[in-house]
């Protein structure tokens, strides 16, 4: 069986059902893990989530994390709720403020509603159940990182989804590898450091929303037993690029 992990998504479910159907071609049985920020910037959230969703139903084991983007999706819809006697004056919370401006309008918009309140219960409660890392053989899989500063990195639930610089105790890693999102690098990084034994981590993240910014803007798939490393450009933005050639 095979082991597949796959950055960052944002929004671009053409993209990962590309990579998904035609590159990696999994089997029943076989495992996906997703590393989190599954939503916002890219033009269809929910049809993201929708795809992610009914994998199982195709005899898939999948794993997919929460990253910082649905936490901030999760708690300006708390918010609002808990807050709509201030909606009824105008007044938005600082939370859906703050998750719209990097990205959260996106993902609204793909829910075809006007207000991320007005999103489905069903899949706020689902991002509600995602996990914070997942523990492989010989990887550690989270989105953000780990606090190595802790004595229990597992404790601070805050750095998992939101850390961008942090160093590594190879001790605390029981002689894993960590394997995380979240921060976009060059593809030319990525191919640096994900065979090498030097790195004690693996950042796969490459920026799928950026297909126009020079050495990124693809999803990357990573299986874990053969260190195959799949690349695939973005397929849900290229319309949007044509249009400003123009």
């Amino acid at each position: 069986m095979k082991t597949w992990v796959i950055p960052d998504v944002h929004g671009c479910v053409k993209t990962l059902r590309y990579l998904v159907e035609t590159m990696i071609m999994p089997a029943r049985g076989d495992s996906l893990i997703f590393l989190g920020d599954m939503i916002d910037r890219g033009p269809d959230s929910k049809g993201v989530l929708d795809y992610i969703m009914a994998l199982p139903k195709k005899g898939l084991k999948v794993t997919a994390l929460c990253g910082n983007h649905e936490e901030a999706m999760i708690k300006a819809f708390d918010d609002v709720l808990e807050g709509s006697f201030m909606q009824k004056l105008g007044i938005q919370p600082k939370s859906v403020k703050e998750w719209k401006a990097f990205g959260g309008n996106t993902t609204i918009e793909s829910f075809g509603v006007q207000e991320v309140a007005d999103i489905p219960i069903s899949y706020i409660s689902w991002l509600r159940e995602r996990p914070l890392y997942f523990e492989h053989d010989k990887f550690l899989i989270v989105h953000a990182g780990f606090n190595f500063r802790k004595n229990d990195i597992f404790s601070d639930t805050h750095s998992m989804k939101w850390i961008r610089d942090f160093d590594i105790d190879p001790e605390k890693l029981g002689g894993k590898r960590v394997i995380h999102g979240h921060v976009p690098v060059t593809l030319d990084f990525i191919f640096m450091i994900y065979k090498s034994k030097s790195y004690h981590f693996i950042d796969l993240d490459n920026g799928v929303y950026m297909p126009g910014r020079p050495g990124y803007g693809n999803l990357l798939a990573l299986e874990l037993n053969s260190m195959e490393l799949l690349v695939q450009p973005n397929l849900d933005m290229e319309a949007e690029l044509d249009l400003r050639k123009f």
